[in-house]
């Protein structure tokens, strides 16, 4: 008999953030994803919303088990500002009316010396899916140098080389809240993924899917999810036509764990990248496409992994396919 395939040990790092719950919702009830820890950031909301959402998402879904740390609070490089709650509601979950009581409590350990320990606990094991600004994992090369070589894999949701931007023309919002932090995780040497608006803007997830898996579980975890995706598809829906169409919303978070487990249905260019730390181009991630001598020599780093293009109609069934399983607690 063929051998199952090995299991993905991920830690989360996120700032939920409705399309980070759907996210997490998905690496939880995927068969290959064994979720290890939840590390927390700024961003969609501020630090201490984010942990408190993490450990919401996880208590209703009945993964109280699952360790959740603290992290960075503010970029490492320029002034903080206001999380977006016209996007994302300013609980970050579209404005829950009520929540239900829990009793768990995070891990004291900072983000930082959670992804160091747990890289170092199981060398060459751990793969890190980041959906949010990228400073745990800045901060956690600072704990760690050789931590590109302890780590199996870095997977991250941030950055557009050709799609516009969605906070400036040429800049997406996670790089763009903390672009030192960013320039210095993409510089250093990680087997690294980037899955950026290229390909997230490709694969727009309608809010009857949602309303579909809530009544297909009756479980509180999906219906916390369908109200948070309703407020989050009404935001899309006013900026963009074609997504007002199916009211819907892109699939940006959950599209890291399908690069993880499904690379087969992404097309992706390989080279270096970095990221325009200030001026008007703040926040670009800016890919090294041709094999031309650039006068620069800032393009003398560590290749990544970028994708460029995807199946969007096979994303969209996967995770269909994923979220319809029986992963719940009766």
């Amino acid at each position: 008999m063929p051998k199952p395939p090995a299991r993905h040990q991920v830690i989360y790092d996120t700032d939920p953030g409705v399309d980070d719950a759907m996210a997490m919702y998905y690496a939880l009830a995927h068969p290959e994803i064994d979720v290890v820890g939840v590390t927390t950031t700024f961003g969609n909301v501020s630090v201490a919303q984010a942990v408190e959402n993490a450990l919401y998402l996880l208590a209703i879904a009945g993964r109280g088990y699952i360790p959740v740390t603290q992290g960075v609070g503010a970029p490492l490089g320029k002034p903080g500002e206001d999380p977006p709650a016209h996007i994302h509601g300013a609980d970050g979950l579209g404005n829950l009316t009520k929540r239900q009581a829990h009793a768990l409590q995070r891990d004291p350990r900072s983000s930082a010396q959670f992804i160091v320990d747990m890289a170092r606990k199981q060398p060459g094991a751990i793969t890190v899916v980041a959906v949010g600004p990228l400073g745990n994992l800045a901060l956690a090369l600072e704990i760690e140098p050789q931590l590109p070589q302890l780590l199996r894999a870095v997977v991250i949701m941030g950055g557009t080389v050709l799609e516009p931007g969605n906070v400036s023309p040429v800049a997406e919002a996670n790089i763009w809240n903390d672009p030192h932090a960013a320039d210095r995780v993409f510089c250093v040497g990680f087997a690294l993924t980037m899955v950026g608006l290229d390909v997230t803007h490709q694969v727009i997830l309608p809010v009857t899917l949602f309303k579909q898996l809530a009544a297909h579980h009756c479980h509180i975890a999906t219906d916390t999810l369908h109200h948070a995706v309703a407020f989050y598809a009404n935001f899309y829906s006013d900026l963009y036509p074609h997504v007002a169409a199916i009211h819907g919303c892109f699939g940006h978070d959950v599209l890291a764990f399908l690069a993880l487990t499904d690379p087969q249905l992404f097309v992706t260019e390989t080279g270096a990248l970095r990221v325009a730390v200030d001026g008007l181009a703040q926040g670009q991630t800016m890919l090294k496409r041709k094999s031309i001598p650039y006068p620069q020599d800032v393009w003398e780093v560590a290749p990544v992994t970028v994708c460029m293009q995807v199946q969007s109609g096979a994303c969209r069934r996967k995770i269909e396919e994923v979220l319809m399983r029986d992963w719940l607690p009766t």
